[in-house]
């Protein structure tokens, strides 16, 4: 039987349809884990966090309560990690309508709290609705890689129905007391699940060097990497797909690069700023590496946003005799960035970037917008 879910949880929950997100590269959030612990810098000002804070002070959302504790007046994850109840488990199973749905917004589906038997359950409801995209997302690549490559059918058929080798949507709803809700069994799935989105945050260079090779040794239908927020520059040119064609006597020869020829490759690259009371500026530069190098390899790009910040003034092309008024603009509102990610006025492609707002800073790329996704 599936496990029992956080005690003092009813048979309902608050994500229990799903909910309509605002996030731009998704259209549902679907939310049947809860609770988080940081494990990088990306995490730190983390909006599931402040959510989960606000929810947990909500007597409506009783499941929220203890996930986070305040520190230093700012709401820190606790390590707790729950189930948030039958219904959330579920929801997917209850929209017909083909949707693409972003996995556990409120948590990490692969942190360490996170029991075997819940991913099971996640898995097994990915694989009964097959109409549905599901994309995933971890900062725990290892634990992904792991479960992904031994997972099997027989193991997802059981996290609801014990002994049942073939699953279905009465499976399902009959591990929950609610048999007969539905009466047609979808196609027996294959694994890897085609329909599953497999992806890593890399914040910056040294998560993207550590986390993205584990990713692609994981098998997946689309590999992809949400660089958000960024805080760093990043290159991803050695896992994208680089194909040249140069012209021989006997025809044209295609030369893959050796990283293509030796593993797979990143399918989709998803990159923003960070937005939030506290959130830390992007430098331009630091968005327009990836959109390129995403460009030269026929990867999709999605530039999701410029969070609170966007450039005021670019020294090298606005202001290439230093004369604009920088004492002026050394604090509140502005911010000085130069492209390694240091505050000091000589660094390389010195901007100064300003506080507007995530709605008046956009998510416009050098005047274009990206909304690139896997075909």
């Amino acid at each position: 039987m599936f496990p029992r879910p956080h005690e003092g949880l009813g048979r309902r929950s608050t994500s229990g349809r799903g909910v309509m997100s605002k996030i731009e590269w998704t259209e549902r959030s679907w939310n049947p884990i809860i609770g988080c612990a940081i494990v990088s810098p990306g995490c730190t000002n983390c909006y599931a966090m402040r959510m989960a804070h606000r929810l947990g002070q909500n007597p409506m959302t009783p499941a929220y309560a203890g996930l986070t504790r305040v520190v230093n007046d700012k709401p820190v994850w606790t390590g707790e990690i729950r189930l948030a109840g039958h219904d959330a488990i579920t929801a997917p199973m209850k929209r017909k309508t083909p949707t693409t749905w972003f996995v556990n917004s409120m948590s990490d589906l692969f942190a360490d709290g996170v029991k075997d038997d819940w991913i099971d359950a996640v898995f097994a409801v990915m694989a009964l609705t097959p109409q549905h995209t599901y994309q995933v997302l971890t900062k725990r690549p290892e634990r992904m890689r792991d479960y992904v490559r031994g997972v099997t059918l027989e193991r997802l058929a059981t996290a609801f129905a014990p002994g049942a080798l073939r699953m279905s949507r009465n499976d399902v709803y009959r591990a929950f007391g609610m048999a007969g809700k539905f009466s047609y069994d979808p196609p027996t799935p294959q694994l890897p699940l085609r329909n599953v989105w497999l992806g890593v945050s890399a914040e910056d260079q040294r998560r993207a060097d550590e986390r993205i090779p584990i990713l692609l040794d994981t098998p997946a239908a689309i590999r992809w990497v949400s660089a958000e927020p960024l805080l760093g520059p990043l290159d991803l040119k050695a896992w994208l797909w680089t194909t040249v064609v140069k012209p021989a006597t006997c025809g044209p020869t295609v030369i893959t690069d050796k990283w293509s020829a030796l593993r797979p490759s990143l399918d989709w690259v998803v990159l923003g700023g960070e937005s939030g009371p506290n959130a830390r500026p992007m430098h331009p530069d630091w968005a327009r590496q990836p959109r390129d190098q995403c460009a030269a390899a026929s990867v999709p790009f999605f530039f999701k946003q410029w969070g609170e910040w966007a450039a005021h003034i670019d020294r090298d092309i606005d202001d290439d005799d230093w004369r604009a008024a920088y004492g002026r603009m050394e604090s509140g509102r502005y911010r000085w960035l130069n492209l390694e990610g240091g505050i000091g006025f000589h660094g390389d492609r010195f901007h100064v970037m300003r506080r507007v707002g995530k709605k008046a800073a956009g998510r416009l790329l050098d005047g274009v917008q990206h909304d690139g996704m896997p075909g």
